[in-house]
């Protein structure tokens, strides 16, 4: 599946670029402008980036041509020699884009120095030409890209969404399995290791498909998959308390058991309230048992405790998470729940 939606994506950017740069030059024909290839390189450079980055780019884009009109205007008149006035041209455009974070304008800025280079024109009529070329760029990559595989997108997030549920009541199991001796730990770190890429690999995802698409709630995936990676933190410091203890203490069983009993919690809408009072009922047990009699007794009961502490972490988070979403982003997300079932 993800192959499948790479593919599509390649696709649809393509045809994209192709139709957008070939429209716009033909715009700018239909229109008489000079240059008018190069409205189809502004369409191109605009496309390759998202709904929101379009947009942006395309707001820099119309204040950095003003910038480099300007620029333009002040050495070409002053400057005598063609290959020292463009030098100095783009030493001072790439001065002011990498200033204001523009640097994507720069490409198109470069372009548009050369045509006032040759022609040495500017007069109103070239400049509304420039002006043009740009205008029609833009305009077509914002319609295009107006066009995306977001169903798609966003039905390929929520399966990674439920194999990081499915992988993570995996790794809690083994943990368990652990405490009760009845597994060897040969699986844990790696599952982890493997979880946390996958989890970069999924924010990153959700991030794109976040900038491309209008809806205000979509941050909701990021959020998502940034606490199943800081959950998969405090695995990590659970892992490393385990492989501390020398013996198991008998209060390792009741502790295996509660970790048992969270796996099927490990769900997208739960709220891990209730988990939270059964971990601090298991707390108070703890610590009302009797004091350990050796040294040994006493470091294996300490990192006992610090695995419950782990826990605690590990559920705050997604306590923390669905404290963070609000009524409306609930209800959508909650539906699509249903829907899915």
């Amino acid at each position: 599946m993800k192959v499948k939606l790479k593919i599509k994506k390649m696709l649809l950017l393509a045809a994209k670029i192709g139709i957008g740069s070939s429209v716009a030059i033909y715009i700018a024909e239909l229109l008489h402008l000079q240059y008018a290839t190069s409205a189809g390189i502004i369409t191109l450079l605009t496309l390759i980036t998202t709904k929101w980055g379009t947009l942006r780019l395309s707001v820099q884009r119309l204040v950095s041509y003003g910038l480099s009109v300007v620029v333009c205007w002040l050495i070409f008149r002053l400057v005598p020699s063609m290959w020292i006035e463009y030098g100095i041209f783009l030493f001072l455009v790439v001065l002011l884009t990498e200033w204001l974070g523009w640097r994507n304008t720069l490409s198109v800025n470069a372009v548009i120095g050369t045509h006032f280079l040759t022609t040495q024109n500017f007069s109103v009529p070239f400049l509304m030409n420039e002006l043009l070329l740009v205008v029609i760029g833009i305009t077509i990559a914002i319609l295009l890209n107006l066009f995306h595989i977001n169903n798609a997108h966003e039905n390929g997030i929520i399966r990674r969404m439920r194999k990081v549920e499915s992988t993570m009541k995996q790794i809690l199991t083994e943990l368990a399995g652990y405490l009760r001796r009845s597994e060897k730990d040969n699986r844990v770190w790696d599952d982890l290791v493997q979880l946390e890429s996958h989890l970069e690999e999924y924010v990153e995802l959700a991030c794109e498909y976040h900038h491309n698409t209008f809806q205000s709630h979509q941050n909701y995936y990021i959020a998502y998959f940034e606490m199943r990676l800081k959950q998969c933190g405090a695995l990590h410091n659970l892992h490393s308390e385990m492989q501390r203890m020398r013996e198991m203490p008998k209060q390792a069983s009741v502790v295996a058991d509660f970790i048992s009993s969270i796996t099927k919690y490990v769900t997208e809408m739960n709220d891990p309230q209730r988990q939270i009072a059964d971990l601090e009922k298991l707390l108070d047990e703890l610590r009302s048992e009797p004091l350990p009699q050796t040294h040994e007794e006493f470091e294996n009961r300490a990192e006992l405790y610090h695995i419950l502490l782990d826990m605690e972490e590990f559920l705050l988070y997604k306590k923390r998470f669905v404290e963070e979403i609000n009524e409306t982003q609930f209800r959508v997300y909650w539906q699509k729940e249903i829907q899915g079932k």
